[in-house]
This record gives structure tokens, sequence and C-alpha cells, in this order.
């Protein structure tokens, strides 16, 4: 929609899109790199393919690049592009314990089974703002301690070369089932997994659906909704226990075209929670946890959080509030984006109707009082 109103019209419209690629590609320092985007800048990367919903990472560092860094609008670039590509084939299902794990954190256990690897993370440290003379050099440190009981360590973390996948430990929610605590959700048949980017979402579609929309959701509105659903009728927070926070690397395997047999294309990285709540409902039953669970591309633990947090309340809402509308329609980025900045395109006709409407209505308000 061209901006008619603007003194010039499409001559204006191109000026302006010009002066923004002067101010992108021009000025004094060097231009960026893909591979310096992709490299330093590496969780913002992350997050517009998980925005977008594909996995594409020198992709995703030119629409942050491209976007000024603008995440939004990278995803969706990022997403435009996606939609012009061709579905050749669809990825066999994977299993998320062949996660080769780059991080892996139990909160709920001070010594859980398997390792407590750290992995890259600034959960331990002060938000001190780097002065410019530090992390220019490449750095490589290992930090190794064994748990009380020998079960676990800590994490190995590496400087630019790199993470070490870890092997691949069993799960806390493994060890509650086995222990009769957690209420299960699983099901006996295997049904395909719903599709959102073909079939419209509403109120009342499987969990797969949900999932798959906050997997795709703006990271800081699913991490507000998160938040305004944990704050209870009493003003306090009502917290809910991780029971593991992963990231690591997923194999993507297709069916061989020739052969007919499983064949491995390539990993992604995803980060995955289990988040257990207390069952302490009127009607539930209050012996057992429940479990919500959330998986996104790319390291982005936020989001993962929010999302398995999510999965419990709205199974748990039960449809008695607005809540799964809320997380089905209104954390898609682009669509609210979109909407807001579509405010900006000439709206002086929709303006005009109603200043007529008020003008007639104050003209016949002083008639009724001229009349009275």
């Amino acid at each position: 929609m061209g901006y008619a109103a603007a003194r010039g019209g499409l001559d204006a419209i191109l000026a302006a899109e010009e002066l923004m690629r002067a101010k992108r590609d021009g000025g004094s320092s060097p231009p960026l790199e893909v591979g310096q985007v992709t490299e330093r800048l590496n969780l913002a990367v992350d997050r517009v393919m998980g925005e977008a919903g594909l996995w594409a990472p020198e992709l995703a560092a030119r629409a942050l690049r491209q976007a000024e860094g603008d995440v939004i609008e990278a995803a969706h670039l990022l997403r435009a592009y996606r939609s012009t590509r061709p579905r050749l084939t669809a990825g066999l299902v994977t299993d998320p314990d062949e996660l080769e794990m780059l991080r892996r954190i139990v909160p709920a256990y001070r010594v859980p089974p398997g390792p407590q690897l750290l992995g890259r993370t600034l959960d331990y440290v002060g938000r001190l703002l780097d002065d410019g003379t530090q992390g220019h050099e490449p750095q490589r440190l290992t930090v190794s301690r064994p748990e009380p009981n020998g079960a676990g360590r800590n994490g190995r973390a590496h400087g630019p070369g790199g993470e070490e996948a870890r092997p691949r430990p069993g799960r806390l929610l493994g060890l509650l089932r086995a222990q009769g605590m957690i209420r299960d959700r699983r099901r006996d048949d295997d049904p395909e997994p719903y599709d959102v980017t073909r079939d419209p979402v509403r109120p009342g579609v499987p969990r797969s659906a949900r999932l798959s929309v906050m997997a795709r959701a703006e990271t800081g509105a699913l991490v507000n909704l998160w938040y305004r659903n944990i704050l209870g009728p009493d003003g306090y927070i009502h917290e809910i226990t991780l029971g593991e926070v992963r990231h690591g690397r997923l194999p993507v395997r297709v069916t061989h075209p020739v052969t007919g047999q499983p064949v491995r294309v390539g990993s992604v990285r995803v980060t995955e929670v289990e988040a257990i709540e207390d069952l302490d409902g009127p009607d539930e039953d209050r012996g057992l946890f429940d479990v919500g669970y959330g998986m996104c591309l790319g390291h982005n633990e936020r989001k993962a959080i929010a999302m398995a947090n999510l999965d419990i309340a709205v199974e748990r809402d039960g449809g008695r509030s607005p809540l799964e509308q809320s997380v089905l329609l209104t954390t898609d980025g682009l669509d609210a984006s979109g909407f807001l900045e579509h405010l900006k395109l000439p709206h002086y006709v929709t303006f005009r109707s109603m200043a007529d409407r008020k003008a007639a209505v104050r003209a016949a308000r002083e008639e009724a009082e001229v009349a009275g």
C-alpha cells in the first residue's frame, strides 16, 4: 500500500528506502560479515531462527544484518523466504532422548541422576558491563567437579573452538515416573503433529498445535504471558519447579529416495525444558505432579521455560479462561507487530469518517438543545 499522503508519492517511498540502505551499508566501520554475526551474535541468530521456524544460521544472520538488529523484522524476512521454498520431503520423527547435550541442568535435585553440565551460561556472573579490554583472545576453560555420589559432574566450557557434546543420561522425569509420582498424559496412539503453517489454530486444537505455536512465538510475548499467568489472585508469584533444562543437537533424518532407509542429513540445536507443577486443585490428584514440556530451535532458555509452564497452565485451565486463546492468537511476534505497524499506513479515510460522525452527533445535540 503506497503512502499516498506523502508528498512525491512513489518517489518519496523509494527515497526513504534508499536512506535505510545508506545508513545500514554505509558508515566508517567495516561492514558486518555473515560469519561475524553467526559467531558473535549467536543467541540473536538462534532467536531469529526460532521465531521464523526455520533452521538456517547463515540466512538468519543475513536477515539480522539486513534488519539492522531488529529481531522481529529479521524473523519476518526469514519466514517470508521460507514460504517461497518447496517442501521436498518430511523429516522422520526424532526421539528427544537422542539429544547430544551441550548443557543440562536439573534445578529440582541437588544430586540428580546423570551429570549436571553447565555448558555456556551467564547464570552465575554479575551483570557488569565489559570495558572493551577483555574477550578478544580465544580462551579455553575446563571445570570439573565430581558430585558427592559420583553420579555426575559439572560441564566443560570451551572457547571459540566450540562445545563438546556429552553422553545422553536418563531423565529426571523417568525417575519420578518410576516412583508413580507423575500424572501420565502420554497417548497410546501416535497422531500426526498439527501443522500450524498450513491450518489455522483456534482454541480446542490438540496439544501439538499449542506447542508448535509457542515454539515460533515471540520470546518476549511468551515470557510476558507466562509471568501474568503465574501471578496469582493473591498478588504473589506461584512458582513452578523446573525438572530439567537441556541444550544440544538433535539429528535430522529423512527417508532415502532410493533405498527407502532412514538417513541422517544434518542436525539442529534445540533447547528442551520439562517443568514440574504441584497438583493442588480441588479436582486434582494431590498425590501426583504434572509435567509441562517446551522445545524450541536454538539456545533460548527463556522461551522454552515459559513454553513448558504455559503447557501445564493451559492443561490445568481446561478452557475456563481465555488463556489458551491468548497462547494461540496473541504470541506470534509477526502477527502482533504487523498489526501494530500497519497503523503507520494511511488511515485518513477511516479517521475522516469518524470525525464526520462526531460532527453529526454534536450537531444533533445542538439542535436538540435549541428545540428544547
